[in-house]
């Protein structure tokens, strides 16, 4: 047990919280549950709580057998590795049965119960989330150097790091992924080392997993120096071999900085890749990227229109007409990136304030309005609207029905059904 404490944190005194841990130590015993991991973690560091994770000496079905008599809902998430998620106050807490791990492979492990808390933090990745917390606030660090690693932003593995990563060569990510998060100064040699050297058998793990990592690295608020350590240890390249250079991920994030933007992880990748379609697509395809973020991802690599910071306003409404405000407001972000010449030009704003301002109107003519000037139906139907809507696009989307009903007619009677 630690001598520190963090004292009753206002997430652990609320109706929800309380409920889920008197229904386990009502099964079980006083102290039979404790928090643990990143709510203890961040509460040390002064950071936010995203969500809250519990662990517990009584096993899965005693879990849910608990839950089920104080009227709380149960989801069993992963029981065969003991974790079954509470739904209390409409929100999730992960509990999970002490174990050790029998069997790795470097995917999943085998795990067997336990009621000792020590095994239980042997078997975790960094020792400043193998850090629990009784209900009273009261801190326990099995590995001794949790809370001190959590004060000073270290990333250190639990015992060797070698050894943690061969469980699970995913740790690799992690261990980038909370330093961008959580790391001050320079990084755990020892496990950098163990990255670097392990960095081979990132190949052929769950894509799923990998993209989800990278997506959370990428979303703390400055993870330059962590993708230069990743490129340098040859890590990115071994996930993301498509990446050529840093540099307009790093004017992307600049920008953010400077001009107050969120934080857009998913547009943070898309900078990572060159401007190529088929390249962004690759990348969907290599870490199997939901559908919609390989859409937004393909539309941003686009070549035409071409984006520059003199378009006129004009320009700039059809490029938003003809490829959509976010691909639009995208890409001149990238643009934007790509050219530390201009990184204080006024005029990028101004066109992502114009796509944020400009409705595209809707196309004024229908396809009966066609057909009633004289076009038979079929084809020549959308060959002919296509040909009026191009040129009212020219005409900066002109809103007088009565002049794109007249250049129908002219369009009408100079093409050959």
């Amino acid at each position: 047990m630690s001598n520190d404490s963090i004292g009753v944190q206002p997430w652990m005194a609320t109706p929800a919280t309380l409920a889920v841990i008197a229904a386990l130590e009502a099964r079980g015993f006083s102290g039979c549950a404790r928090f643990v991991g990143g709510c203890v973690r961040n509460t040390l560091m002064g950071q936010a709580i995203d969500d809250i994770d519990i662990a517990t000496t009584l096993e899965p079905d005693h879990i849910i057998e608990a839950l089920e008599q104080a009227g709380i809902r149960s989801v069993p998430t992963g029981v065969e590795h003991g974790t079954v998620t509470a739904i209390s106050g409409g929100l999730p807490y992960e509990i999970t049965t002490l174990r050790r791990d029998v069997t790795t492979d470097g995917r999943r492990a085998t795990v067997a119960f336990t009621a000792d808390w020590t095994q239980d933090a042997q078997r975790r990745d960094f020792r400043l989330n193998a850090l629990y917390a009784d209900p009273q606030g009261r801190l326990y660090d099995p590995t001794g150097e949790g809370v001190a690693d959590a004060k000073a932003g270290r990333i250190v593995f639990v015992g060797d790091a070698m050894t943690r990563i061969r469980e699970d060569y995913l740790r690799i990510l992690r261990f980038f992924r909370f330093f961008a998060w959580y790391g001050k100064g320079e990084a755990d040699p020892a496990g950098l080392a163990a990255c670097k050297a392990l960095k081979g058998m990132l190949s052929g793990r769950s894509a799923e997993r990998t993209q989800k990592e990278l997506l959370k690295l990428l979303a703390a608020e400055d993870p330059r120096p962590t993708l230069r350590l990743m490129a340098a240890t040859g890590v990115l390249p071994a996930i993301l071999p498509q990446v050529k250079s840093l540099a307009r991920f790093d004017g992307l994030i600049a920008i953010e900085t400077d001009q107050m933007f969120e934080n857009d992880p998913e547009l943070r990748l898309a900078a990572l890749i060159p401007c190529e379609p088929q390249v962004a697509a690759d990348t969907a395809e290599r870490l199997r990227l939901s559908n919609t973020l390989k859409d937004r991802m393909v539309a941003a690599a686009g070549k035409e229109p071409r984006i520059v910071s003199w378009m006129s306003p004009r320009e700039a409404r059809r490029g938003v007409y003809r490829i959509g405000i976010r691909a639009f407001c995208d890409r001149v972000r990238l643009a934007w990136a790509s050219d530390p010449r201009t990184a204080t030009t006024p005029q990028w704003r101004a066109l992502l304030a114009l796509a944020d301002s400009w409705t595209p109107p809707p196309f004024p003519l229908t396809g009966d309005e066609v057909i009633a000037a004289g076009v038979p139906k079929g084809p020549m139907v959308g060959q002919v609207m296509r040909e009026v809507e191009e040129w009212w696009i020219d005409q900066d989307f002109i809103e007088d029905k009565f002049s794109a009903i007249e250049r129908l007619k002219a369009v009408a009677q100079g093409m050959a059904y």
